[in-house]
């Protein structure tokens, strides 16, 4: 198992859809980079994230950029639909330097790297959500959500 910490605008969404993914063992509702160790005012500076926690022989971080690029302007900067802000903006981060050399060689690759508004960084630190956070669109299906319902269900 590995893991990969993606933001994508609103957590809320993106965990959603993550989860839905062949071989994506768990997903975490949280918060990543932040320039404290506890979230604090308006986030501190942390990118609404989820923890993936997944199968490498299953689905790989190369995988894992496409994925993320079917839900995100990649060129938004600090929004992804109608959420705008510091703490919406779209990256992988992770604790492995391969997994991000392979982010960003997918970027290289496919887009325009000079624009592209994804971070790609060493994770920092990370803060779990509140449990309300957890799941929320499995709870409240009819919240606010950036992502497609047609993208939401793709996968399952």
């Amino acid at each position: 198992m590995e893991t990969i910490y993606v933001a994508g605008g609103c957590l809320w969404g993106v965990q959603a859809f993550l989860k839905t993914l062949p071989g994506v063992i768990e997903t975490e509702a949280g918060r990543a980079n932040g320039r404290s160790s506890t979230i604090e005012g308006e986030y501190d500076g942390y990118a609404e994230c989820v923890k993936v926690n997944f199968n490498p022989e299953i689905v790989t971080v190369d995988d894992m950029m496409s994925y993320l690029f079917e839900i995100i302007d990649p060129y938004s900067v600090n929004k992804q639909g109608e959420d705008v802000g510091l703490k919406y903006r779209t990256g992988i981060y992770s604790e492995q330097p391969e997994h991000l050399e392979t982010a960003r060689q997918f970027i290289k690759n496919q887009y325009d790297a000079e624009k592209i508004a994804v971070e790609v960084k060493m994770l920092m630190n990370y803060v779990k959500s509140a449990k309300e956070h957890q799941d929320r669109l499995d709870k409240f299906p009819n919240d606010y959500c950036h992502i497609p319902k047609t993208l939401m269900n793709k996968y399952k």
